[in-house]
């Protein structure tokens, strides 16, 4: 792991010997440019939008182009177009960016304003005990791998979500008092019947998608180096990689996407989602995701009048490109003397032994889906991509190829103080249960333990350090 480095005189921090492992003396200690040379300077609500500083203009053309699909909606066939025709049967949203609003964070909906909001950016994901070809999970027979709210005309929608919540009622050491909300969440107005009685189920939002064709380039055995140095040092803290199938590799990788790791590529992970998302069929998964059971599914039309998959490669491979450019922004104010205090506080507080800050890019799985301008840079991620127990109120109960029921993958936190103004919202975790930065840390537990209690400790002050420096971020 790598613990952060102090602002003054360049010092690596004292979080202990096996920390000092990973640090280095860089031309930007602070962190500065999250994403190296590919950072770029932006406030606002496209924060998370523009396209890596570094890039060449030709790649800025590619990445143009991948923008447009990627953004504008598709819709149903038979239609006047075969570019974009093809939606559904079954689909949560029309375009990748219905969930990934301004390529930003999803937040869940908020049916206690008495409005009935399909959650377009919170995916159900289906599975019943089990496991298929290659180690994943065994969707559930009648539905499938995931619960689609939506449908094309003459096809039924698969269900709705209903959510509630408990309050979680706490206090700190100072006596202060904070209320959490537990989301309690239940199926309703099944399309085609009851689910199978032993169906799990677990909610994903949409996380922002600054810097993952940076998180494709941290070399594999960054990755794994972290899960052994963790294990050696003896304590709670003991990550482990999940181990995938990737459909474009054809073959067993490293998980890094998904909030279980569950997807190794940014290729993989868009198809999955054209698919599964928008009900778009590419090469790579040609088929319709309609089981036996959804026969007004498996006879509905197909785009590209049923000749070819939906999305074509060329087109496909613009979207990805365009998501693997997407730039981090700059940091802001780290030289401000709380964000300095609040960032020695979250290294003693063992917050970097999962949350590791730094790494140096090597090149991704597949060179022609990103650009060179990504290899060699040194990064600010603030992740380890590990597995990691997080305790019995974020357990989900469904496994995801190794990550079992009670795992999370640790998550990046660069541009996390930018959500609010891109996405107006400031919802974190996997199902945005948490308000804000020390929400989402009271909801830790498992191996991160012993990091929430000293939090807990801290002053009033020390917290908003605390809060203040990972906003920097």
């Amino acid at each position: 792991m790598k613990a952060a480095l102090r602002t003054s005189a360049l010092l690596l921090s004292a979080a202990g010997a096996a920390a000092a492992l990973h640090a280095e003396i860089t031309t930007d200690a602070l962190g500065e440019l999250p994403g190296g040379a590919t950072t770029v300077h932006v406030d606002g609500r496209n924060a998370f939008s523009l396209p890596a500083a570094n890039l060449s203009e030709a790649e800025r053309s590619r990445f143009v182009i991948g923008n447009s699909f990627f953004r504008r909606n598709w819709v149903e066939a038979p239609a006047s177009t075969r570019a974009r025709d093809g939606l559904g049967p079954h689909f949560i949203a029309r375009s990748c960016g219905g969930c990934h609003v301004q390529d930003g964070r999803g937040a869940p909906p908020d049916f206690r304003r008495g409005l009935h909001e399909p959650p377009v950016a919170l995916l159900m994901r289906l599975s019943v005990p089990g496991t298929v070809e290659h180690g994943e999970p065994k969707p559930e027979p009648v539905y499938g791998g995931q619960l689609n709210n939506a449908a094309v005309q003459g096809v039924r929608p698969e269900g709705q979500v209903v959510i509630r919540h408990e309050p979680v009622h706490g206090r700190f050491a100072d006596g202060t008092p904070y209320r959490l909300e537990k989301p309690v969440y239940a199926i309703s107005a099944l399309g085609y019947g009851p689910m199978a009685p032993d169906t799990m189920v677990s909610p994903r939002i949409a996380p922002q998608l600054i810097g993952v064709g940076l998180l494709e380039a941290i070399p594999a055995a960054e990755i794994e180096r972290n899960a052994r140095e963790q294990q050696a040092a003896g304590g709670a803290i003991r990550g482990m990689p999940n181990r995938v199938w990737d459909a474009f590799a054809e073959r067993e990788m490293i998980g890094r996407f998904g909030w279980k790791a569950n997807v190794a590529s940014i290729a993989h992970q868009t198809a999955g989602a054209f698919l599964g998302d928008m009900g778009i069929t590419s090469s790579r998964f040609p088929h319709e995701a309609c089981t036996q059971a959804q026969a007004d599914c498996r006879s509905a039309p197909r785009g590209a009048k049923g000749q070819a998959p939906e999305i074509d490669d060329a087109t496909f491979d613009h979207v990805v490109f365009y998501q693997a450019t997407l730039a981090p922004p700059a940091r802001r104010q780290p030289r401000d003397a709380q964000v300095i205090k609040g960032q020695r506080l979250f290294t003693q507080a063992q917050c970097a032994a999962c949350h590791r800050p730094s790494y140096v890019t090597a090149e991704g799985p597949f060179p022609r889906l990103t650009s060179s301008a990504l290899v060699g840079q040194t990064i600010w991620p603030y992740t380890d991509l590990l597995l990691h127990d997080m305790g019995d109120d974020l357990a989900d109960h469904r496994p995801d190829f190794l990550a079992n029921g009670r795992q999370w993958k640790t998550p990046p936190l660069w541009g996390i103080g930018r959500i609010k103004e891109v996405n107006g919202h400031d919802r974190l975790l996997h199902d945005g249960r948490a308000r804000g930065v020390l929400e989402a840390v009271l909801w830790h537990g498992g191996e991160a333990q012993a990091a929430k209690d000293r939090v807990l400790r801290m002053s009033r002050d020390e917290r908003d350090a605390l809060a203040r420096f990972v906003e920097s971020l």
